[in-house]
């Protein structure tokens, strides 16, 4: 990924509303949400979750699907992970001295499931 591709997924995500419903996509994992689902959980109008929906495609964060006379929705999980890579990699490249603990990248994003989710 190079920093015109990352501006491009961060400029994509880069609002509230736009965020809130790439969000809704992650919570809703592999499977996605039709349009008229994510429609009615946000509550806004058909032609607002239309703009944002074009805006998180253009920036590759979400990829639809055509399934009959409904569109599914889903997270670009690689692409989000390849956004927050971007950003951590340059964690304290420029710190003087040994590299503290906070800088360790975490684990690759897993979904999460009821095994694994923390009390």
């Amino acid at each position: 990924m190079n920093i015109d591709q990352a501006a491009q997924g961060f400029t994509a995500a880069g609002s509230g509303p736009r965020l809130e419903v790439l969000l809704m996509l992650v919570r809703a994992g592999p499977g996605g949400l039709k349009v008229g689902e994510l429609q009615q959980k946000l509550d806004i109008p058909a032609s607002t979750l239309a703009h944002h929906l074009r805006f998180l495609c253009e920036g590759r964060l979400i990829e639809q699907e055509k399934q009959g006379r409904s569109v599914i929705n889903r997270a670009s999980f690689g692409t989000i992970q390849q956004l927050a890579d971007y950003l951590l990699k340059e964690c304290c490249a420029d710190h003087d001295g040994s590299v503290p603990q906070s800088c360790s990248p975490p684990n690759p994003i897993q979904p999460r499931n009821k095994l694994n989710e923390l009390p």
